[in-house]
């Protein structure tokens, strides 16, 4: 019972009981899979082709669930998708990718996975032109440059600063 609850050292032992909890909780979890590494279980080129279609299908109706996106890609017809795991694997791959994004929305005691893409290039939505300057805030800007008093000069000679 020494790290159950506090093992008999006058108090300090919960630090340590809850230390080596955060310890066995921490090593017990399972690695996260590494998605980069997913085999899309079809050639490279087939792969890019359904993947193309699951993003367009994705982009075009909004965060959806693996349910629903099954269902738009059975009406789609997309080539090379042989069925819905499959399509899961293809998701995750594209996840992997980073072509789409994974979030969790809690509804209640239950969570809602839904897969949304992600921005095609974010740089377009900035400006690509940097906003112009206006000559009054280049004066303001003088005028405050000439307002500040000049430091005054260090004091020379031995004097001892107190």
């Amino acid at each position: 019972m020494l790290f159950h609850g506090g093992g008999g050292g006058g108090g300090r032992g919960g630090a340590a009981a809850a230390a080596a909890r955060m310890l066995v909780r921490y090593f017990s979890r399972k690695r996260g899979q590494d998605v980069r590494r997913i085999n899309p279980k079809v050639p490279r080129e087939e792969a890019s082709e359904i993947s193309k279609g699951l993003y367009q299908i994705v982009k075009d109706h909004g965060p959806l669930t693996v349910a629903n996106t099954w269902n738009f890609a059975k009406d789609a017809s997309i080539n090379g998708l042989n069925s819905k795991t499959h399509m899961k694997i293809m998701l995750k791959w594209m996840t992997g990718r980073k072509m789409l994004k994974l979030s969790c929305t809690h509804i209640g005691s239950s969570k809602k996975f839904l897969y949304s893409s992600l921005p095609e290039d974010p740089k377009a939505a900035q400006p690509t032109t940097p906003l112009p300057v206006t000559e009054t805030l280049k004066i303001s800007v003088q005028g405050k440059k000439a307002r500040r008093p000049n430091p005054p000069p260090p004091k020379k000679g031995g004097e001892a600063l107190c």
